[in-house]
């Protein structure tokens, strides 16, 4: 059985998903890929890792890194998962471009050629945002680019965590929403 919690933070509402032991899903209400990795049956429950969530999200939305990573489950394809690991090593208030994060993969792979669109495309089906902060990845010349959240808070997530966003920029032809 899968169950969904609801949270009200200040960038909007969210929406957390678990199998009752992991958090399997946290999203932006009606963002890109919404409850992707969710089943069809699920039902909204009050839970220990929800309690453990909560906290988590209070803390981050309070301007603190957190000092802990709830249990999380990936559930996704090997390739996905290896990027999202990556994601949760890039520390609070910094950045990792697309490019840095497909040299990762590629020596991890043995030295094999990995795509940054590959990457980027891992990056945006991340089920658990925020706490997976898909949102410290960046083009390598600065751009703010593929947040399903909506790349208005991207950058404010990042302005949250008092990160160095004097070089990023937002793409002319992107949604801000």
């Amino acid at each position: 059985m899968n169950y969904t919690y609801h949270y009200d933070s200040p960038l909007g509402g969210i929406t957390l998903a678990s199998d009752g032991e992991a958090l399997t899903g946290l999203w932006f209400d009606g963002q890109k890929y919404f409850a992707e990795a969710l089943g069809p049956d699920h039902e909204e429950k009050e839970l220990p890792i929800f309690d453990e969530t909560l906290t988590w999200l209070d803390s981050y939305f309070a301007g603190k890194a957190p000092d802990f990573t709830p249990p999380l489950k990936m559930k996704t394809t090997d390739f996905r998962k290896s990027v999202w690991e990556i994601m949760l090593s890039i520390p609070y208030g910094r950045t990792m471009t697309y490019g840095e994060i497909a040299g990762v993969i590629a020596r991890q792979r043995g030295g094999l050629p990995m795509s940054a669109q590959a990457v980027g495309g891992a990056v945006g089906h991340n089920s658990i945002s925020i706490i997976i902060p898909c949102h410290r990845v960046v083009g390598t010349n600065g751009s703010l680019t593929g947040y399903a959240g909506g790349i208005r808070k991207k950058l404010l997530l990042l302005q949250l965590e008092r990160a160095n966003v004097s070089r990023l920029f937002v793409p002319r032809k992107s949604n801000v929403n």
